[in-house]
């Protein structure tokens, strides 16, 4: 894996909204430094890597993140999922200080329940690009979801977007989708590979959006310049860690930015077939607890 340029951070189009007591170059409480493993940082992303399919941390998994712990090491949730949608899953497994959420656009202090930084996306822009797509692809209207603005981070979804409509989603009308702020913007098509989606998004948006693929049927449009590893720079600054001391956890094309920075990379054995090819490493999958496989080997007691 290769250094992220430590420029791109700071070119990042994220704000910061840390109150004056928190300054927001001041780095965490690093671990003790006698006898420090080789990742002292441990980075994973959540939905289809450190969760199982039932949206639950496995007991094993718990285990080898205590490993983690007991060894000095610290363990950083890099997730596309907004700070509002993520914070029932950290509370579950008793996570401690920043998480990156939000594919990189948010740092959320899980101690404190404070988002410390977010970006926003323009609505207008926005619209455009999801026109500018639909024209692309000449197959008719996309189904779209959006995130509002922190802190409320709604899911808000056209009535065609989804087969399992949820409880706590908003359901809309088109054009209401940009009554108020939002954070990005989701697209799918029902006939349309997700790839073929993403292509077109990312062609029509190049410079003024970023465009990732989180999961199946799930294309995000994004502030420019966001992305895991520019949440995951902007985290490490703060906590003291460097690319080269971190270990990284992935499933989809959106964690490519995320193996891309830190020293070592491993895409679980569910992986998007993208983020295997430039992997160091190849774990078994989410639900056959790739991440303490891993772990276990790396923080194993001497």
């Amino acid at each position: 894996m290769h250094t992220a340029d430590a420029a791109t951070a700071a070119a990042s189009p994220l704000s910061t909204s840390a109150s004056a007591s928190e300054s927001p170059g001041a780095p965490l409480p690093r671990p003790r430094t006698a006898g420090r493993p080789r990742f002292p940082l441990v980075a994973t992303d959540l939905d289809g890597t450190l969760l199982r399919g039932d949206l639950t941390v496995s007991p094993r998994n718990r285990e080898a993140l205590a490993l983690v712990r007991a060894a000095g090491a610290r363990h950083l949730v890099v997730t596309g999922r907004p700070a509002a949608s993520c914070r029932e899953f950290l509370v579950a497994i008793g996570y401690r200080g920043l998480a990156v959420c939000g594919q990189g656009a948010q740092l959320y202090d899980a101690s404190a329940d404070r988002l410390l930084v977010s970006a926003s996306l323009d609505r207008e822009l926005a619209r455009s690009v999801v026109e500018r797509t639909e024209e692309a692809l000449g197959a008719g209207p996309l189904e779209l979801a959006v995130v509002t603005a922190a802190p409320e981070n709604r899911f808000v979804v056209t009535a065609r977007f989804t087969d399992r409509m949820r409880p706590e989603w908003g359901l809309a009308e088109r054009a209401e989708l940009w009554a108020a702020p939002i954070e990005k913007v989701l697209m799918r098509h029902r006939t349309v590979a997700d790839g073929l989606v993403a292509a077109a998004a990312q062609r029509v948006g190049a410079g003024e959006v970023a465009v990732t693929h989180s999961e199946k049927g799930m294309i995000e449009v994004l502030p420019a310049g966001t992305d895991k590893s520019v949440g995951l720079q902007l985290a490490a600054d703060r906590m003291g860690f460097t690319p080269a001391e971190t270990v990284a956890f992935g499933d989809m094309p959106n964690d490519i930015p995320l193996l891309g920075w830190a020293g070592y990379g491993v895409a679980m054995g569910n992986a998007h077939p993208e983020l295997k090819a430039m992997a160091d490493e190849v774990a078994p999958a989410n639900e056959d607890d790739g991440v303490a496989v891993v772990l276990e080997r790396l923080f194993a007691h001497p």
